[in-house]
């Protein structure tokens, strides 16, 4: 993309923005999801404001305020809390750290521009870098262990980060290692150029009463915003323009309690994407993400909208994302997990979704993730159950809905309903039992518009085929039980074929 197209769209996004913001509800309006969900409100922060100008920061963008920041902070905290202020201006610093009862305000026309010295993010500080947990370089912005604590806008964070990008081709494996290993945390110190570990934008590590709202943030190291072992966080109005390696969104990692919405997005990785930790060190600490609600979001590039793992060997369950729009991104919803990941990925609900020119697949479930391939596959399979998606229209993908198990471990108990998708190809499914689809309209231009391979127990109600040579062909010598009813295929020149090997009542065709 050209400057000027990019400066054209950041403008059409930041339109966009402003209209998601003003139409967003205030206060937080109920969350109504099909699991239990706290009804979480923002954290009080007080009356209390001090501005970083009164603590020695020099605006223009030359002069590091790293010491202005750190003392208005520090006041403020021992003040008993409250807004400490960034006001209009361009304000060059390393890292931010934050405390309890801190508010971090960017006024308009604030922009906060991190340094790119490499040194001025030591000492290093406990993070998890790729689902491990180590001592690296601080965040540009770190919180450990506070309680009511927040970002918040209009202004804008830069990470100003290109320099840091380099490291992505060659950041060392040696923490995957340790964590492989089981070598104590206390030992696990990076922090140098030759290990290459980026660092996350912004980290809140073991926090309780989390908010971000209404700033913009982009151009960081690696993941922008990057909660870990958090609890009761709000994210809103967060407007994410990243460029570079890894520039995830927004990464909630083993944390619970999550409401993301009113964001618009336009990303070099994945909008928001859910995490619980890297194999053993994931199964090590155990903690699952739980209770992720998002709503009311947009997308614009981004390797996946809505994504679970790779690493997920904590377990994340309970996830409600409605009300989305996803427009030029790779895919809609992503759920990923490599073969010896281990971990479960349970009650997922997906709906009210509208999608264009995707990449790749609208939907795709998948425990082939290819990112490790050069990693031994070990014996420790994930699972995949209770994932429900409906209400999804748009056009443009290559693939509808794709579905990927494995043979020690199906994808189980899936539902598609009342979905309208034009694509390329149609549902491609391996490996999966106990899957619904009702009322599912979906086109391809190419192939049947469903390829089942090892499925069981399949049910398609008030389908309607559309003029295909075949509807459904069906292979894996352990299929059976597909059941078709209520359904249309007469343009279909035949309703299903079997491969060599399937049993020929595998499909039955209901009056």
């Amino acid at each position: 993309m050209t400057p000027l197209l990019r400066l054209r769209w950041f403008v059409a996004l930041s339109c966009l923005a402003a209209g998601l913001a003003s139409a967003a509800p205030d206060p937080i309006a109920p969350v109504r999801a099909p699991f239990p969900f706290p009804a979480l409100e923002r954290p009080a922060f007080g009356d209390r404001v001090m501005n970083i100008v009164d603590f020695g920061a020099v605006p223009g963008g030359e002069i590091k305020n790293t010491a202005a920041f750190a003392k208005a902070i520090a006041a403020c905290a021992e003040a008993g809390g409250g807004r400490v202020l960034v006001p209009a201006g361009r304000w060059l610093t390393g890292p931010i750290h934050l405390r309890s009862n801190i508010e971090l305000h960017l006024a308009q026309d604030a922009e906060v521009v991190f340094s790119d010295v490499f040194e001025d993010y030591l000492p290093v500080v406990l993070v998890r870098v790729g689902g491990i947990d180590v001592y690296n370089y601080s965040p540009l912005i770190y919180a450990r262990g506070c309680t009511n604590v927040g970002i918040t806008g209009p202004g804008r964070l830069n990470g100003n980060a290109k320099a840091w990008w380099a490291w992505a081709k060659k950041e060392t494996r040696k923490h995957f290692e340790a964590g492989a290993k089981g070598v104590p945390v206390a030992q696990r110190i990076f922090g140098t150029v030759e290990a290459a570990m980026r660092p996350s934008f912004v980290v809140f590590h073991g926090c309780r009463n989390v908010l971000m709202e209404g700033f913009t943030i982009g151009g960081g190291p690696n993941w922008t915003i990057h909660p870990i072992y958090s609890e009761n966080i709000i994210i809103r109005r967060v407007h994410v323009l990243t460029d570079g390696p890894n520039n995830d969104g927004i990464d909630p990692d083993s944390c619970r309690n999550v409401l993301i919405e009113h964001c618009v997005f336009d990303t070099g990785d994945d909008c928001v994407v859910l995490k619980s930790g890297y194999n053993e060190d994931g199964w090590r600490v155990g903690r699952p993400t739980e209770n992720v609600v998002m709503r009311w979001c947009s997308s614009k590039r981004g390797h996946g909208g809505l994504v679970i793992g790779s690493e997920m060997s904590g377990d994340v369950r309970n996830v409600y994302l409605h009300n989305c729009e996803f427009e030029g991104t790779d895919r809609a919803v992503r759920i990923k997990s490599r073969q010896d990941r281990g971990g479960i990925v349970e009650n997922v609900w997906a709906e009210n979704l509208r999608v264009k020119d995707l990449k790749y697949e609208v939907v795709i479930i998948n425990m082939d993730y290819g990112a490790d391939r050069n990693q031994p596959v070990g014996a420790k399979a994930p699972r995949f159950r209770n994932i429900h998606v409906r209400r999804v229209t748009g056009s443009g993908a290559p693939t509808a809905i794709r579905l990927q198990g494995s043979a020690d471990s199906y994808l189980e108990n899936l539902s598609f309903s009342s979905i309208e998708v034009n694509s390329t190809a149609g549902v491609v499914a391996n490996y999966v039992k106990q899957v619904a689809f009702e009322h599912v309209a979906i086109t391809p231009t190419k192939g049947p518009v469903y390829a089942l391979n090892h499925a069981q127990d399949i049910i398609l109600h008030g389908i309607t085929s559309p003029a295909t040579d075949v509807f459904m062909t069906v292979a894996g010598v352990d299929s059976r039980g597909i059941r078709i009813e209520e359904s249309d295929l007469r343009l279909a020149k035949k309703p299903y074929t079997l491969a060599d090997g399937v049993a020929a009542d595998a499909v039955r065709i209901a009056d």
